[in-house]
């Protein structure tokens, strides 16, 4: 198996240049996440890689035992108007899966990546795992994965807040996991 700097020069090669490697065990899993999922998100329901199409908490924790370490991908995202959201997000989630391709093919065959946002990638989703029309590059975001970003993120000493509104700077977190 290649040294993780060859993940970082591959990372480096998709533009994603900021970034730090954190123990897998680092990455906080709650059960809260999924309730706010649940209840509170419009989107619960509607996409293949959200829940309910995704495993339960536990069979989430017991997932992120199975790594040793991950790369916690930091973003800064300015949008001009909220709608642009989608876009901006869809764009930045191919460039991910492009990467943790590149990664897998370097040898790193346990390589699997948490999106940024909801996945994203189909701009008309299905809204389940078995109809979806792109199951190769389909992915989890963090929190669908029942991942407390707010602890993990903090615990890893990168900046992130609540937004009162889209005029606000995000900082957008991507995690992948890397054996």
């Amino acid at each position: 198996m290649k040294p993780i700097s060859a993940v970082n020069d591959l990372l480096k090669k998709h533009g994603l240049n900021d970034f730090k490697w954190i123990p897998s065990n680092n990455i906080v899993v709650a059960n809260w996440v999924r309730m706010k999922c649940q209840f509170g998100c419009p989107d619960y329901g509607k996409g293949g890689c959200c829940p309910p199409n995704t495993p339960p908490v536990a069979q989430c924790r017991e997932f992120f035992s199975e790594y040793g370490s991950a790369v916690l991908l930091h973003f800064t995202i300015e949008l001009d108007k909220p709608g642009d959201r989608q876009e901006a997000f869809r764009s930045l989630n191919d460039r991910l899966v492009k990467a943790e391709r590149d990664v897998f093919l370097a040898g790193f065959y346990k390589a699997f990546l948490l999106f940024v946002s909801d996945c994203k990638i189909c701009p008309d989703c299905t809204g389940d795992r078995i109809n979806c029309r792109d199951k190769i590059r389909a992915r989890p975001s963090p929190e669908s994965m029942a991942v407390d970003v707010y602890s993990t993120v903090r615990n890893s000493g990168y900046p992130i807040r609540v937004l009162k509104s889209y005029e606000e700077t995000m900082d957008r977190y991507a995690i992948l996991l890397v054996e």
